[in-house]
């Protein structure tokens, strides 16, 4: 009988947020991951109110003591933007959860993650949800990290459209330079954006049982999928998974459609600002041609996803 794969060692840095507390609620509860830390970043609200609701869905959850760092208050040179009005004013869609019990560590979202990557036996995948201010301040400050470092899963960015102007997604959109960071820090790098991050929905009668459940943490991921929507019934709505698509596809990497493609960040002011731009072009065009450089990544950029395979991953860990 063939042995079982270890866990894969992940650390999540998020902005938690309705959509980052159900990728932690997946992290924690799925058996092929091992949560190493997670670190906060300002994003979906404040960078306090992000560690403390990481704190809460820790708690609910039943999770073993992973270490919590509080991180970046704001972006390397934009002011914070937050997502209250998606999120609620506490960024937990105000389902008035208790405080936690749990205390953050004593040290910076930087210094834990450098401290959780170096130190872990097997190369460590990062999975950030959220704006990319604390993985820029990392690989530029300790670019030795890139040594343990397995893959970078982030959820950002869009090939198509965006959501927090027409062509850039929350996250890159929040911190740009940051991403354009990550985007150059020589590790293979997986693009979940918005255009997979969108389609996976879980369906209104599986959210109604969730949110009927007597466990903690089964309970919460069917209050946090119910705020979240989109309707798929009127009667009845289902609950996008959001950031915890980005969990799946560590987890389940077969899922995911990915294609490697060049990617930049656009960085200059203006209604592009933010956008990750993919190249799909099957050959070089004019502005090659005619001596125009550009600095692009390759990365594995998400196109499809198997919504049902998903879907029945996520559900399966949330209620064990």
């Amino acid at each position: 009988m063939p042995t079982a794969a270890p866990p894969t060692p992940v650390i999540i840095d998020c902005d938690t947020g309705i959509d980052d507390a159900l990728a932690l609620l997946l992290a924690v509860r799925h058996p092929a991951l091992d949560l190493r830390a997670v670190t906060c970043v300002a994003g979906n609200t404040d960078v306090d109110g992000v560690v403390r609701n990481t704190l809460t869905v820790l708690e609910q959850a039943g999770a073993p003591e992973v270490p919590v760092a509080r991180g970046a208050e704001r972006p390397l040179i934009e002011s914070v933007r937050t997502a209250r009005h998606v999120h609620g004013h506490d960024g937990m869609g105000d389902l008035g959860l208790p405080a936690p019990a749990r205390r953050p560590a004593d040290v910076d979202a930087v210094t834990l993650l450098r401290r959780e990557i170096l130190a872990s036996p097997r190369p460590v995948t990062l999975i950030p949800t959220a704006p990319l201010t604390n993985i820029a301040l990392l690989l530029r400050s300790h670019p030795d990290v890139v040594r343990n470092i397995e893959r970078i899963v982030f959820m950002g960015g869009a090939v198509a459209t965006g959501n927090a102007n027409p062509v850039a997604e929350f996250n890159v959109w929040h911190d740009p330079e940051a991403a354009a960071i990550l985007l150059t820090a020589g590790v293979p790098i997986t693009m979940y954006g918005l255009d997979v991050f969108q389609r996976v929905i879980v369906p209104g009668p599986d959210v109604r049982r969730l949110r009927e459940s007597g466990e903690p943490g089964t309970r919460l991921a069917g209050e946090l999928l119910a705020h979240r929507g989109p309707a798929t019934d009127e009667s009845d709505p289902g609950g996008g998974l959001g950031d915890a698509g980005a969990v799946c596809a560590v987890a389940d990497p077969g899922g995911l459609t990915t294609h490697r493609l060049p990617v930049e960040v656009s960085l200059a002011p203006g209604p592009a600002r933010g956008q990750t731009i993919v190249d799909r072009r099957a050959r070089p065009g004019e502005s090659e041609l005619h001596g125009g450089t550009r600095e692009q990544a390759l990365v594995d950029v998400a196109l499809d996803v198997d919504v049902t395979r998903y879907v029945k991953l996520y559900l399966a860990a949330v209620e064990r």
